[in-house]
């Protein structure tokens, strides 16, 4: 997927909002908490947050990165974008939208879930 693909993806996900930060990253966030972020500058590099067990396998292939500040808290980079499929990069990019809003407060997430 590129930058604009992601971007599609990532806006048509419930309660989503897109922002620049740190100067050259492009972050999308639920309710303020980042599930996504992506280097504006080429190369593509997108973050995202997975679970431990696919943090683990993420890992190991040589496009696929820990992301620098994030990995404690199981977050990984792509640095190689032809390392998913289009349907994994969806697959990755929900998943860290529901990871991240299942630490929303329920009342959010309520409201969340009835907009779909």
């Amino acid at each position: 997927m590129n930058i604009e693909e992601i971007r599609s993806f990532c806006l048509n996900l419930p309660g989503t909002t897109e922002d620049i930060k740190w100067e050259d990253n492009l972050v999308f966030s639920v309710s303020e908490k980042i599930f996504c972020l992506a280097g504006l500058e080429p190369p593509l590099r997108v973050s995202f947050k997975v679970t431990g067990d696919v943090y683990d396998d993420l890992t190991l292939f040589d496009g696929i990165i820990q992301a620098s500040h994030f990995a404690k808290r199981k977050w990984v980079t792509v640095i190689d974008e032809d390392q998913l499929s289009r349907v994994e990069w969806e697959k990755y990019l929900l998943q860290s939208y529901e990871l991240v809003k299942a630490n929303l407060p329920k009342k959010k997430q309520a409201e969340l879930n009835s907009t779909r």
